[in-house]
C-alpha cells in the first residue's frame, strides 16, 4: 500500500493501547485511537478504587504515543464498506485499518432486581457509583459479592479487610477458576478476614432486593450493598455494525486476529474470541492480543501474510486485601496447576505484575514517541465538543 495509511484503534484498553502504540512506531502509519474517556483505566486496580487504595485512572499522556491521535468520543457504528467509524458525538473517523478493542463489562444478571439493586465493579463509572454508596453505608452493614470469580474474591477481601461485613454468594464453588490447591490459601485468608462464604449449587441468587438477596435454597440475606461481579459481557458495535459474532456477542476472527468478514478489521481483546483457538478475558491476554492485532496489520501493509498469533499465559494473580494475595501458576496453554504461592509473597507477586504491566505501556508509548520527536506529530487531543474540526461528518487526519 503506498502513501499514508490511517489506522482507528476503538477502545483504549491494555489492548487497545498496546496495538496503538505499536502501530504508531511505524513510518507511514498514522494512528488514532477512539475512547469515551479521556484516561486509561487500570481495570486490574477497580476493586481498589473502590476502597481508596488506589484510583485505578492513569493519563493517556503516560501509556499513549505521543504521535496517536485521541479522540474522546464513542463508537456507534462501523461502516465496513465506506471504512468508517461513527461516533456518538455526530462526527465520523475513516481508515485504511481498523483494530476492534472496545473490551468487555458487567454482564446482564438475568436475576429480577439486579439490574436495579446491584452494583458493578467492572468498568470505572460502576465501581465509582458503588465506592459512594459503601461511603453512604454505616460500616456495620451488611454487604453482599455475588460471583467468586478473580474480580468477586479480591472485592470481598479488599472491603473485609476495612472491616466490612461481607458475605461471598459463590454461586457454585470457590474460585472455580483456580487450582483446587490454590483454592485453599484463597479460603484460608477469606475466613481470617471475616467472609462468610456460601458455596455449592444451590448458593445461587435469585433475586436481588433493595436490602437484600434470595437465594435458590430459599434463604433471603441481608445487603445494604449488593456488588455482582458473576460475569462479562461485551458490547453489541460489532454486531450493530452487522459484522460476524459468536453467542456473546464478541467479534469472530481467525488464527490471525482478522475479522472472518473483513481482511481490514482486526481484533484484539476481549471482544474477539478466535473459535478454534479460546482464550480466557483477561489482562494478560489482552497485552498480548494487542501487538499481534499491530503485527497483523502491519504485516498485510508490507503485503506480507499474517503470522498465527500465539498466545502464553503464567497464571492468575489475585490480591486478598493489601497484605496478602495468592499467585496461581499455570501452564502455558492457560491450563492451571498445583504451583501458588500465598501470603505476603502472593501480594507482592500482584502488585508487581500490576505495576509491571503498566510499565510495559509506558515503555510502549516512549518508544512510539520517539518517532513523533522526529516531526510528524498531530494534534493529541480531539473531544466530542472539541471546535478545530474541519468538518462534522469527518474527523479523519490529513495525510
Amino acid at each position: 500500500m503506498n502513501g499514508n495509511v490511517e489506522v482507528v484503534v476503538v477502545g483504549g484498553g491494555y489492548g487497545g493501547v498496546t496495538a496503538a502504540n505499536s502501530l504508531a512506531r511505524r513510518d507511514g502509519v498514522s494512528v488514532t485511537l477512539v475512547n469515551p474517556r479521556p484516561d486509561f483505566v487500570e481495570r486490574i486496580r477497580l476493586h481498589q478504587l473502590v476502597t481508596g487504595s488506589d484510583d485505578a485512572v492513569v493519563g493517556f499522556g503516560e501509556v499513549l504515543g505521543g504521535n496517536v491521535r485521541l479522540v474522546v468520543d464513542t463508537a456507534t457504528r462501523i461502516d465496513a464498506a465506506e471504512r468508517r467509524v461513527s461516533l456518538a458525538g455526530g462526527g465520523t473517523v475513516s481508515y485504511d485499518y481498523l483494530v476492534y478493542a472496545v473490551g468487555s463489562g458487567a454482564s446482564d444478571p438475568g436475576v429480577p432486581g439486579a439490574a436495579e439493586f446491584a452494583h458493578s465493579v467492572s468498568d470505572l463509572e460502576g465501581a465509582e457509583r458503588l465506592r459512594s454508596a459503601l461511603a453512604a453505608t454505616p460500616a456495620s452493614d451488611p454487604v453482599t459479592v455475588v460471583g467468586a470469580g478473580p474480580t468477586g474474591l479480591e472485592t470481598a477481601a479488599e472491603l473485609a479487610e476495612l472491616g466490612r461485613k461481607v458475605t461471598l454468594v459463590c454461586g457454585d464453588v470457590l474460585g472455580s477458576s483456580l487450582h483446587a490447591q490454590g483454592r485453599r490459601p484463597v479460603a484460608r485468608r477469606l475466613a481470617k478476614l471475616g467472609v462468610t462464604v456460601l458455596e455449592g449449587p444451590r448458593a445461587r441468587v435469585t433475586e436481588v432486593t433493595r436490602d437484600g438477596v434470595q437465594l435458590d435454597d430459599g434463604r433471603e440475606l441481608p445487603s445494604a450493598v449488593t456488588v455482582w461481579t458473576a460475569g462479562f459481557r461485551v458490547p453489541d458495535l460489532a454486531a450493530r455494525s452487522g459484522l460476524r459474532t459468536d453467542t456473546e456477542g464478541r467479534l469472530v476472527t481467525d488464527a490471525t486476529l482478522t475479522s472472518v468478514d473483513d481482511v481490514r478489521i482486526v481484533a484484539a481483546g476481549d471482544a474477539a474470541v478466535m473459535t478454534d483457538r479460546p482464550f480466557r478475558m483477561s489482562c494478560q491476554a489482552a497485552v498480548q492480543l494487542g501487538p499481534g492485532a499491530a503485527d497483523t496489520i502491519l504485516r498485510r501493509i508490507e503485503g506480507k501474510t499474517p503470522a498465527r498469533v500465539r498466545m502464553l499465559f503464567a497464571g492468575q494473580c489475585l490480591s486478598l486485601g493489601r497484605n496478602e494475595g495468592v499467585t496461581q501458576f499455570s501452564y502455558l496453554n492457560d491450563r492451571v496447576n498445583a504451583l501458588h504461592v500465598s501470603g505476603r509473597l502472593g501480594a507482592g507477586v500482584k502488585e508487581i505484575a500490576c505495576r509491571f504491566t503498566l510499565n510495559q505501556l509506558v515503555s510502549g508509548a516512549r518508544k512510539a514517541s520517539s518517532r513523533a520527536s522526529h516531526g510528524d506529530s498531530t494534534d493529541r487531543l480531539e473531544s466530542p465538543q472539541s471546535e478545530d474540526r474541519t468538518t462534522p461528518s469527518s474527523t479523519r487526519r490529513a495525510a
